[in-house]
C-alpha cells in the first residue's frame, strides 16, 4: 500500500474570503474596462463633434440671428427686435457657410491629422487586446509599490494606443507584457486572512465608484448623444451633420429673400444696394462689431489674389490661436476676428492685407477697416488660396505648416 499526502487543511473563512475577493476583483475589473472604454469613446466623440459640428451649430445661431435682425428692420415691432437682440447675444464669429459644407466634404474625403483619431469607437480587434491587457496588467493586481508603478506606466501607453485605435501596436504591447514577470502576495502569508478583508472592503467601495463614473458618463452630454447610436456613433455624427447642413442652407435662403425680396404688405420689391444687401436695412456694422455675411455681401470691397500679394506687404491674420499655430505667413500681424476693434489701435498705418481661411472672416473686417478710413485689401480664398499659391508658411510648433 502507498502512503498518501495528507490533505492540506484550509481555513474555511479563508478560502471563502478568497473566493469572494476573486469575484470582486473580476467584477470590477470588468467594470472598469467598460468604464474607460466608454471613456475614450466619450471623448473621441466630443473630438469629433466639436471639429465637424461646432461650426455647423454656430453658423446656424448666426443665420438664425441673421434672419431675426432682417425681419426687425423690416418691422420695427417691439417684439420682433427683442427677438434679434436675444439671438444677436448668442452668437459667435464664425466662418463662411460655403466653406463648411467645403469643410465637411474634406472631412469625408481626407484622412484625419496624425493627433485626431480616424473613429469614435476603435475596431473591435483593439477593443479585444486592450480588455485582457488591462485585466493583466492593472497595478491594483499587485501590492507591490514598484510593482504597482511599473504596471501603471505599462497601461499609461496600453491606453494612448486604444485611444488612437492602433491594434498593431496594442498586439505589441500584449507580447512584451506576456514576457513580463507579475508580482502577487503569498498564498500562506499570515497576514493573508487580514489583506483579504481588507482587499475585499476596498474592492467594493472600486465597484461603487466605478458604476458612479460609468452613470456620470452616461448623463454627460456627450454621452447621451452617443447613447442615440451606440453600435455607429460615426453615422450618427453624418446625420446631424446633413441635419445641420440642410437647415443652415434653408436659413440662408430665407436670408436672401428677406434681403432682397418684397416687404411685407407693400406689393413690390425693396431696393437692393450696390453690393447686393438692401440698404433700408441697417448695415451688418452697425452698432455692433460686423458678423459674418455670405460672399455676395462683400462684393464690393478691396480684394487681391494670394498670388499677387507684394512679397514686402503688411499681413494682417484674424484667424483663431489655434489656427494660426498650425501654420500662417511669417511676420503677418495675427489679432483674432473677436480682437480687432479693441486692438485696433495696434494697426500699423499703410495699406493692410487681411488673411483668414478662405476669406470670409478677413472679408468682415477690410469691411470695417475701410468704414474707419483704413487702406485694408481681403486676401482672396485667405490661407487656403495662399497655400494653394504656393506661397511660403511656418508654424508656432516647428513642424510642417498646414492650413487648419
Amino acid at each position: 500500500m502507498t502512503a498518501q499526502s495528507p490533505v492540506r487543511w484550509t481555513d474555511p473563512q479563508q478560502q471563502e474570503l478568497e473566493e469572494r475577493v476573486a469575484a470582486a476583483e473580476l467584477a470590477w475589473l470588468s467594470m472598469d474596462v467598460d468604464v474607460q472604454t466608454l471613456r475614450v469613446e466619450i471623448d473621441n466623440f466630443a473630438l469629433i463633434h466639436h471639429q465637424l459640428l461646432g461650426p455647423l451649430y454656430a453658423r446656424l445661431d448666426e443665420l438664425e440671428a441673421l434672419v431675426a435682425e432682417a425681419v426687425a428692420a423690416r418691422t420695427g415691432r417691439p417684439e420682433d427686435l427683442r427677438r434679434a437682440a436675444e439671438a444677436r447675444r448668442q452668437v459667435d464669429e464664425l466662418p463662411d457657410l460655403d466653406a463648411l459644407f467645403d469643410s465637411v466634404r474634406e472631412q469625408e474625403a481626407a484622412p484625419p491629422p496624425p493627433a485626431a483619431p480616424a473613429r469614435v469607437r476603435p475596431g473591435r480587434d483593439a477593443q479585444r487586446v486592450y480588455r485582457e491587457l488591462v485585466r493583466r496588467a492593472h497595478p491594483d493586481l499587485s501590492t507591490d509599490p514598484a510593482e504597482q508603478q511599473r504596471r501603471a506606466a505599462f497601461l499609461t501607453r496600453v491606453n494612448e494606443a486604444y485611444a488612437l485605435g492602433d491594434a498593431a501596436a496594442l498586439e505589441g504591447l500584449a507580447a512584451e507584457w506576456s514576457t513580463a514577470p507579475e508580482a502577487a502576495p503569498a498564498a500562506d502569508s499570515p497576514d493573508r486572512l487580514e489583506w483579504l478583508r481588507r482587499r475585499l472592503e476596498w474592492l467594493t467601495g472600486k465597484i461603487t465608484e466605478t458604476a458612479t463614473e460609468q452613470v456620470r458618463l452616461e448623463q454627460t452630454p456627450m454621452g447621451q448623444l452617443l447613447a442615440l447610436a451606440p453600435q455607429d456613433p460615426d453615422r450618427l455624427l453624418e446625420q446631424l451633420a446633413e441635419e445641420l447642413l440642410a437647415k443652415a442652407a434653408a436659413q440662408q435662403a430665407e436670408l436672401e429673400r428677406l434681403l432682397g425680396g418684397p416687404a411685407a404688405g407693400d406689393g413690390h420689391r425693396r431696393p437692393v444696394g450696390d453690393n447686393g444687401t438692401d440698404p433700408t436695412l441697417p448695415p451688418p456694422s452697425a452698432g455692433r462689431y460686423p458678423h459674418q455675411e455670405s460672399h455676395t455681401m462683400f462684393a464690393q470691397i478691396p480684394s487681391a489674389t494670394a498670388a499677387a500679394v507684394p512679397a514686402d506687404a503688411v499681413l494682417l491674420d484674424v484667424r483663431e490661436q489655434d489656427e494660426w499655430d498650425a501654420g500662417h505667413v511669417d511676420g503677418a500681424l495675427h489679432i483674432p476676428l473677436g480682437e480687432v476693434i479693441a486692438r485696433i489701435g495696434e494697426l500699423p498705418d499703410g495699406k493692410l492685407y487681411v488673411l483668414c481661411r478662405v476669406g470670409g472672416r478677413s472679408a468682415q473686417v477690410v469691411q470695417y477697416l475701410v468704414q474707419q478710413g483704413r487702406d485694408a485689401v481681403n486676401v482672396d480664398g485667405g490661407m487656403y488660396a495662399w497655400e494653394g499659391a504656393g506661397r511660403p508658411m511656418v508654424s508656432s510648433t516647428g513642424q510642417d505648416a498646414f492650413v487648419l
